[in-house]
Protein backbone atom coordinates (compact mmCIF):
# COMPACT_ATOMS: atom_id res chain seq x y z
CA UNK A 1 0.00 0.00 0.00
CA UNK A 2 2.95 2.34 0.90
CA UNK A 3 3.93 1.88 -2.51
CA UNK A 4 1.42 2.63 -4.24
CA UNK A 5 -0.30 5.56 -2.25
CA UNK A 6 3.50 7.47 -3.24
CA UNK A 7 2.55 6.20 -6.46
CA UNK A 8 -1.02 7.66 -6.77
CA UNK A 9 -0.25 10.94 -5.42
CA UNK A 10 2.78 11.73 -7.49
CA UNK A 11 -0.31 10.86 -10.26
CA UNK A 12 -3.07 13.16 -8.63
CA UNK A 13 -0.15 16.05 -8.37
CA UNK A 14 1.17 15.71 -11.97
CA UNK A 15 -3.20 16.23 -13.53
CA UNK A 16 -3.68 19.63 -11.05
CA UNK A 17 -4.10 22.41 -13.34
CA UNK A 18 -3.41 25.54 -10.87
CA UNK A 19 -5.33 27.85 -13.14
CA UNK A 20 -8.11 25.71 -13.35
CA UNK A 21 -8.33 25.21 -9.83
CA UNK A 22 -8.16 29.09 -9.25
CA UNK A 23 -11.01 29.75 -11.59
CA UNK A 24 -12.84 26.88 -10.01
CA UNK A 25 -12.55 28.78 -6.54
CA UNK A 26 -12.92 32.15 -7.97
CA UNK A 27 -16.71 31.15 -9.63
CA UNK A 28 -17.56 29.29 -6.38
CA UNK A 29 -16.85 32.72 -4.11
CA UNK A 30 -18.85 34.66 -7.32
CA UNK A 31 -21.63 32.53 -5.73
CA UNK A 32 -20.99 32.46 -2.29
CA UNK A 33 -20.61 36.25 -2.57
CA UNK A 34 -24.10 37.27 -4.80
CA UNK A 35 -22.15 37.39 -7.70
CA UNK A 36 -23.42 34.40 -9.58
CA UNK A 37 -26.00 35.97 -12.59
CA UNK A 38 -27.84 33.12 -13.42
CA UNK A 39 -30.40 31.53 -11.63
CA UNK A 40 -28.56 28.24 -10.99
CA UNK A 41 -24.92 28.06 -9.60
CA UNK A 42 -23.15 24.94 -11.60
CA UNK A 43 -19.39 25.03 -10.80
CA UNK A 44 -16.95 25.22 -13.99
CA UNK A 45 -16.21 22.06 -15.55
CA UNK A 46 -12.40 20.89 -15.22
CA UNK A 47 -10.72 19.61 -18.54
CA UNK A 48 -11.23 16.28 -17.91
CA UNK A 49 -7.32 14.40 -17.61
CA UNK A 50 -7.46 10.10 -16.34
CA UNK A 51 -4.95 8.91 -14.45
CA UNK A 52 -1.99 7.22 -15.59
CA UNK A 53 -1.71 4.95 -12.09
CA UNK A 54 -3.37 2.33 -11.44
CA UNK A 55 -5.53 3.54 -8.34
CA UNK A 56 -6.90 1.08 -6.34
CA UNK A 57 -10.11 0.58 -5.15
CA UNK A 58 -10.66 0.75 -1.40
CA UNK A 59 -13.37 0.02 0.96
CA UNK A 60 -14.28 1.37 3.65
CA UNK A 61 -13.76 -1.09 6.32
CA UNK A 62 -9.80 -1.55 4.94
CA UNK A 63 -9.86 2.69 4.99
CA UNK A 64 -10.85 2.53 8.59
CA UNK A 65 -7.86 -0.59 9.52
CA UNK A 66 -5.37 1.43 7.41
CA UNK A 67 -4.70 4.62 7.36
CA UNK A 68 -2.68 4.87 4.30
CA UNK A 69 -5.63 3.09 2.65
CA UNK A 70 -7.88 5.87 3.74
CA UNK A 71 -5.48 8.35 2.52
CA UNK A 72 -6.03 6.39 -0.73
CA UNK A 73 -9.20 6.22 -0.48
CA UNK A 74 -10.01 9.71 -0.23
CA UNK A 75 -7.49 11.25 -2.37
CA UNK A 76 -9.21 8.90 -5.11
CA UNK A 77 -11.86 10.92 -4.85
CA UNK A 78 -9.99 13.89 -5.79
CA UNK A 79 -8.51 12.08 -8.45
CA UNK A 80 -11.84 11.06 -9.50
CA UNK A 81 -13.01 14.81 -9.67
CA UNK A 82 -10.13 15.28 -12.23
CA UNK A 83 -10.58 12.48 -14.59
CA UNK A 84 -14.17 13.10 -14.67
CA UNK A 85 -14.30 16.54 -15.11
CA UNK A 86 -16.16 17.92 -12.29
CA UNK A 87 -16.45 21.15 -10.77
CA UNK A 88 -16.60 19.92 -7.27
CA UNK A 89 -13.84 21.30 -5.06
CA UNK A 90 -11.14 18.87 -4.28
CA UNK A 91 -11.07 17.70 -0.40
CA UNK A 92 -10.42 15.00 1.98
CA UNK A 93 -11.88 13.58 4.90
CA UNK A 94 -11.13 11.57 7.99
CA UNK A 95 -13.57 9.19 6.95
CA UNK A 96 -14.28 7.13 10.54
CA UNK A 97 -18.13 7.48 9.72
CA UNK A 98 -21.24 9.03 12.23
CA UNK A 99 -19.88 7.09 15.38
CA UNK A 100 -16.75 9.46 15.83
CA UNK A 101 -18.65 11.77 18.74
CA UNK A 102 -20.77 8.51 20.48
CA UNK A 103 -17.04 6.60 20.42
CA UNK A 104 -15.39 9.53 22.97
CA UNK A 105 -18.19 8.32 25.71
CA UNK A 106 -17.98 4.81 25.36
CA UNK A 107 -19.87 3.41 22.81
CA UNK A 108 -19.38 0.59 20.75
CA UNK A 109 -18.23 1.26 17.19
CA UNK A 110 -20.34 -1.34 15.15
CA UNK A 111 -18.50 -2.46 11.59
CA UNK A 112 -20.73 -3.66 9.44
CA UNK A 113 -19.49 -6.81 7.10
CA UNK A 114 -16.75 -5.82 4.42
CA UNK A 115 -19.35 -7.04 1.46
CA UNK A 116 -21.14 -4.06 2.04
CA UNK A 117 -18.61 -1.39 2.30
CA UNK A 118 -21.27 0.79 4.78
CA UNK A 119 -19.35 3.37 7.15
CA UNK A 120 -19.60 2.39 10.87
CA UNK A 121 -21.46 3.89 13.35
CA UNK A 122 -22.25 3.74 16.92
CA UNK A 123 -23.95 1.21 19.87
CA UNK A 124 -26.62 2.77 21.72
CA UNK A 125 -25.61 2.58 25.57
CA UNK A 126 -29.60 2.12 26.03
CA UNK A 127 -30.68 3.80 29.07
CA UNK A 128 -31.14 6.82 30.70
CA UNK A 129 -28.98 5.79 34.02
CA UNK A 130 -26.08 4.71 31.83
CA UNK A 131 -26.72 8.95 30.37
CA UNK A 132 -26.31 9.79 34.09
CA UNK A 133 -23.24 8.50 34.43
CA UNK A 134 -22.01 10.50 31.94
CA UNK A 135 -23.42 14.13 33.57
CA UNK A 136 -21.63 12.83 36.22
CA UNK A 137 -18.30 12.40 34.49
CA UNK A 138 -18.33 15.43 32.61
CA UNK A 139 -16.61 16.34 29.72
CA UNK A 140 -14.28 12.90 28.08
CA UNK A 141 -11.05 12.83 26.39
CA UNK A 142 -11.31 13.99 23.29
CA UNK A 143 -8.53 11.84 21.67
CA UNK A 144 -10.90 8.45 23.42
CA UNK A 145 -12.68 6.04 21.91
CA UNK A 146 -12.34 6.94 17.57
CA UNK A 147 -11.11 10.35 18.84
CA UNK A 148 -7.01 9.69 18.60
CA UNK A 149 -7.77 7.80 15.09
CA UNK A 150 -8.89 10.79 14.02
CA UNK A 151 -6.58 12.63 14.56
CA UNK A 152 -3.83 10.90 14.04
CA UNK A 153 -5.13 10.16 10.06
CA UNK A 154 -5.25 13.81 10.03
CA UNK A 155 -1.31 14.73 10.51
CA UNK A 156 -1.14 11.60 7.96
CA UNK A 157 -2.82 14.17 5.70
CA UNK A 158 -1.35 17.04 6.49
CA UNK A 159 1.96 15.31 5.97
CA UNK A 160 0.93 14.26 2.44
CA UNK A 161 -0.35 17.84 1.25
CA UNK A 162 2.72 19.43 2.54
CA UNK A 163 5.02 17.23 0.66
CA UNK A 164 3.46 18.03 -2.75
CA UNK A 165 2.88 21.70 -2.66
CA UNK A 166 0.18 21.55 -5.72
CA UNK A 167 -1.77 18.92 -3.40
CA UNK A 168 -1.50 21.23 -0.35
CA UNK A 169 -2.64 24.15 -2.52
CA UNK A 170 -5.47 22.92 -4.11
CA UNK A 171 -6.95 20.29 -1.52
CA UNK A 172 -8.51 21.04 1.46
CA UNK A 173 -8.86 18.97 4.59
CA UNK A 174 -12.33 18.88 5.82
CA UNK A 175 -13.59 18.48 9.39
CA UNK A 176 -14.71 14.98 10.00
CA UNK A 177 -18.59 13.62 10.41
CA UNK A 178 -19.41 14.46 13.99
CA UNK A 179 -22.39 15.15 13.01
CA UNK A 180 -24.34 17.49 15.59
CA UNK A 181 -25.35 17.47 18.61
CA UNK A 182 -28.51 16.29 18.47
CA UNK A 183 -27.69 13.59 16.22
CA UNK A 184 -24.68 12.44 18.72
CA UNK A 185 -27.13 12.60 21.58
CA UNK A 186 -29.46 10.38 20.11
CA UNK A 187 -26.72 7.83 18.94
CA UNK A 188 -25.33 7.69 22.43
CA UNK A 189 -28.91 7.27 24.05
CA UNK A 190 -31.06 4.79 22.04
CA UNK A 191 -34.25 5.66 20.92
CA UNK A 192 -35.65 5.91 24.81
CA UNK A 193 -34.44 9.34 23.82
CA UNK A 194 -37.00 10.72 21.94
CA UNK A 195 -39.00 9.68 25.20
CA UNK A 196 -37.22 12.35 27.26
CA UNK A 197 -38.45 15.51 25.59
CA UNK A 198 -41.54 15.04 27.11
CA UNK A 199 -40.71 12.88 30.01
CA UNK A 200 -37.37 14.39 31.74
CA UNK A 201 -36.70 17.81 29.42
CA UNK A 202 -34.76 19.22 31.73
CA UNK A 203 -32.49 15.88 31.87
CA UNK A 204 -32.63 15.48 28.65
CA UNK A 205 -30.94 20.07 28.05
CA UNK A 206 -28.33 19.01 30.79
CA UNK A 207 -27.32 15.99 28.36
CA UNK A 208 -27.50 18.44 25.32
CA UNK A 209 -25.44 20.98 27.05
CA UNK A 210 -22.76 18.10 28.04
CA UNK A 211 -22.49 16.49 23.88
CA UNK A 212 -22.44 20.47 23.06
CA UNK A 213 -19.45 20.95 25.06
CA UNK A 214 -17.79 17.63 23.70
CA UNK A 215 -18.75 18.57 20.15
CA UNK A 216 -16.52 22.09 20.89
CA UNK A 217 -13.86 20.32 22.85
CA UNK A 218 -12.87 17.55 19.81
CA UNK A 219 -13.80 20.70 17.15
CA UNK A 220 -10.80 22.68 19.05
CA UNK A 221 -8.56 19.96 18.96
CA UNK A 222 -8.92 19.47 15.51
CA UNK A 223 -8.75 23.06 14.32
CA UNK A 224 -5.24 23.12 16.52
CA UNK A 225 -3.98 20.20 14.93
CA UNK A 226 -5.63 21.52 10.82
CA UNK A 227 -6.32 24.66 11.03
CA UNK A 228 -9.52 26.49 11.16
CA UNK A 229 -10.52 27.78 7.59
CA UNK A 230 -10.81 31.44 6.34
CA UNK A 231 -14.20 33.02 5.51
CA UNK A 232 -15.05 29.49 3.47
CA UNK A 233 -14.83 25.82 4.23
CA UNK A 234 -15.83 22.98 1.84
CA UNK A 235 -17.36 19.89 2.11
CA UNK A 236 -18.61 17.34 -0.31
CA UNK A 237 -17.06 18.84 -2.59
CA UNK A 238 -19.58 22.36 -2.24
CA UNK A 239 -17.93 25.36 -0.61
CA UNK A 240 -19.89 27.50 1.91
CA UNK A 241 -19.13 30.21 4.20
CA UNK A 242 -18.18 29.79 7.79
CA UNK A 243 -16.39 26.55 8.94
CA UNK A 244 -19.04 24.10 10.70
CA UNK A 245 -21.02 22.28 8.44
CA UNK A 246 -23.64 20.63 11.55
CA UNK A 247 -25.63 17.45 10.44
CA UNK A 248 -29.02 17.39 11.72
CA UNK A 249 -30.46 14.37 10.23
CA UNK A 250 -32.32 13.53 13.97
CA UNK A 251 -34.27 16.66 13.26
CA UNK A 252 -36.83 14.92 10.94
CA UNK A 253 -38.52 13.21 14.15
CA UNK A 254 -39.13 16.57 16.36
CA UNK A 255 -41.78 19.56 16.03
CA UNK A 256 -40.91 22.88 15.26
CA UNK A 257 -41.40 23.89 18.46
CA UNK A 258 -39.11 20.49 20.14
CA UNK A 259 -36.57 21.60 17.23
CA UNK A 260 -36.31 25.37 18.70
CA UNK A 261 -36.36 24.75 22.19
CA UNK A 262 -34.23 21.68 22.06
CA UNK A 263 -31.82 22.05 18.74
CA UNK A 264 -31.63 25.06 17.94
CA UNK A 265 -29.71 26.54 20.87
CA UNK A 266 -27.04 23.93 20.74
CA UNK A 267 -26.56 24.47 17.31
CA UNK A 268 -26.23 28.36 17.71
CA UNK A 269 -23.66 28.20 20.48
CA UNK A 270 -21.30 26.38 18.52
CA UNK A 271 -22.07 28.63 15.18
CA UNK A 272 -20.70 31.41 17.81
CA UNK A 273 -17.77 30.11 19.14
CA UNK A 274 -16.12 28.74 15.88
CA UNK A 275 -16.59 31.67 13.75
CA UNK A 276 -20.11 33.34 13.45
CA UNK A 277 -21.02 31.30 10.74
CA UNK A 278 -21.48 28.03 8.97
CA UNK A 279 -23.98 25.06 7.14
CA UNK A 280 -26.51 22.75 8.23
CA UNK A 281 -27.13 19.44 6.38
CA UNK A 282 -30.33 17.51 7.18
CA UNK A 283 -31.49 13.95 5.42
CA UNK A 284 -35.29 13.26 5.37
CA UNK A 285 -37.70 15.82 5.83
CA UNK A 286 -36.95 19.42 7.07
CA UNK A 287 -39.54 21.29 5.57
CA UNK A 288 -41.55 21.80 9.16
CA UNK A 289 -38.49 23.78 10.88
CA UNK A 290 -36.98 25.46 8.21
CA UNK A 291 -38.24 28.43 9.19
CA UNK A 292 -37.44 28.37 12.75
CA UNK A 293 -33.96 26.85 11.24
CA UNK A 294 -33.62 30.15 8.79
CA UNK A 295 -33.36 32.11 11.61
CA UNK A 296 -30.11 31.14 13.30
CA UNK A 297 -27.87 34.02 13.30
CA UNK A 298 -24.65 32.94 11.19
CA UNK A 299 -26.44 30.44 8.65
CA UNK A 300 -25.23 31.07 5.44
CA UNK A 301 -26.05 27.57 3.62
CA UNK A 302 -28.07 24.61 3.42
CA UNK A 303 -27.49 21.41 2.17
CA UNK A 304 -30.31 18.77 1.86
CA UNK A 305 -30.14 15.22 0.35
CA UNK A 306 -33.83 14.45 -0.43
CA UNK A 307 -36.08 17.24 -2.16
CA UNK A 308 -39.08 15.00 -2.64
CA UNK A 309 -39.31 14.23 0.87
CA UNK A 310 -39.83 18.16 1.59
CA UNK A 311 -42.12 20.93 0.43
CA UNK A 312 -39.45 22.46 -1.79
CA UNK A 313 -41.72 26.16 -1.59
CA UNK A 314 -41.31 26.15 1.59
CA UNK A 315 -38.02 25.90 1.70
CA UNK A 316 -36.95 28.27 -0.57
CA UNK A 317 -39.17 30.86 0.96
CA UNK A 318 -36.95 29.94 4.06
CA UNK A 319 -33.49 30.28 2.55
CA UNK A 320 -33.00 31.50 -1.17
CA UNK A 321 -35.47 34.06 -0.53
CA UNK A 322 -33.25 34.91 2.58
CA UNK A 323 -30.07 34.64 1.27
CA UNK A 324 -29.33 31.42 2.56
CA UNK A 325 -27.69 29.36 0.17
CA UNK A 326 -28.93 26.00 -0.99
CA UNK A 327 -25.93 24.02 -2.22
CA UNK A 328 -25.80 20.79 -3.91
CA UNK A 329 -29.36 20.68 -4.71
CA UNK A 330 -30.49 17.67 -7.34
CA UNK A 331 -30.56 19.49 -11.12
CA UNK A 332 -34.07 17.89 -11.72
CA UNK A 333 -35.29 19.55 -8.66
CA UNK A 334 -33.81 23.15 -9.42
CA UNK A 335 -34.72 22.65 -12.75
CA UNK A 336 -38.52 22.37 -12.00
CA UNK A 337 -38.35 24.84 -9.49
CA UNK A 338 -41.02 26.99 -11.15
CA UNK A 339 -39.89 29.99 -9.33
CA UNK A 340 -36.90 32.57 -8.80
CA UNK A 341 -34.07 31.17 -7.36
CA UNK A 342 -32.00 34.39 -7.04
CA UNK A 343 -28.64 32.83 -7.83
CA UNK A 344 -28.82 31.08 -4.62
CA UNK A 345 -28.81 27.65 -5.51
CA UNK A 346 -25.82 25.37 -6.53
CA UNK A 347 -26.04 22.47 -8.22
CA UNK A 348 -24.07 20.40 -10.71
CA UNK A 349 -25.20 19.28 -13.86
CA UNK A 350 -27.51 16.46 -14.53
CA UNK A 351 -24.96 13.39 -15.09
CA UNK A 352 -23.25 14.54 -11.90
CA UNK A 353 -24.77 14.27 -8.33
CA UNK A 354 -23.43 15.18 -4.86
CA UNK A 355 -24.20 12.46 -2.54
CA UNK A 356 -24.56 13.01 1.30
CA UNK A 357 -25.05 9.51 2.51
CA UNK A 358 -23.25 8.70 6.22
CA UNK A 359 -23.01 5.24 5.70
CA UNK A 360 -21.25 4.74 2.51
CA UNK A 361 -17.84 7.06 1.83
CA UNK A 362 -18.60 10.18 0.65
CA UNK A 363 -15.09 11.79 -1.66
Amino acid sequence: MAATLETCLDDLAARIDEDEEQANRAAWIDFLEDRCREEVFIPPARQPRPPKADWPTVSVNQAIRDPRAMLLQQFAGCSGAISGGSGARMNVRCNFGTGIMPSLFGCEVFMMDEQFNVLPTGVPLGSKDKVAALLDAGVPDVRGGLGGKVLEVAEMFMDALAGRPVLGRNIEIYHPDVQGPMDAAEVVWGSDFFYAFYDAPDFLKRFLDLITETYAAFMRAWFGLVGRPGTYATHWGMMFRGVLMIRNDSLMNLSPEAYAEFARPMDQRLFDEFGHAGGMHFCGRGDHYIAAMSRMEGLTAVAMSQPHLNDMETVYRNTVDKGIKLIGLRHDAARSAGRPLRGQVQCYPAAERVVFAHKRDVP
